[in-house]
């Protein structure tokens, strides 16, 4: 019995042979040999495509520059609009005090 050395497997078959064993349920062993490969480089396809959809996962998590930049100035906007904010209800309350005192004389 003689074994291949270093077959190479198309993109798509090694996503199909994944998906066999993800989607369907179907065990390693039985897919693998169904198929015709060694479990083991199933089982290695399978690794790497748990670590491809984690990568791509924790990529789409993290927010571009571009995105931050814009978020940055928005807050900074609000900053300033909550700042005039208090600085009108500060003078408010001072006049607010002083008319009281006003009307107790």
């Amino acid at each position: 019995m003689s074994r291949k050395l270093h077959e190479n497997y198309t993109v798509e078959f090694k996503a199909e042979a994944v998906k066999l064993v993800l989607e369907e349920s179907r065990g390693i062993t039985a897919t693998a040999k169904q198929l015709g490969i060694a479990k083991q480089t199933l089982s290695g396809w399978l690794v790497k495509a748990h670590s491809a959809k984690l990568a791509d996962a924790n990529q789409s998590n993290m927010p571009t520059q571009s995105s931050l930049e814009a978020e940055n100035k928005r807050l900074k906007q609000a900053l300033v609009r909550v700042e005039m904010e208090r600085d009108i209800l500060k003078k408010a309350a001072y006049f607010a005090r002083e008319s009281l005192r006003g009307m107790h004389l």
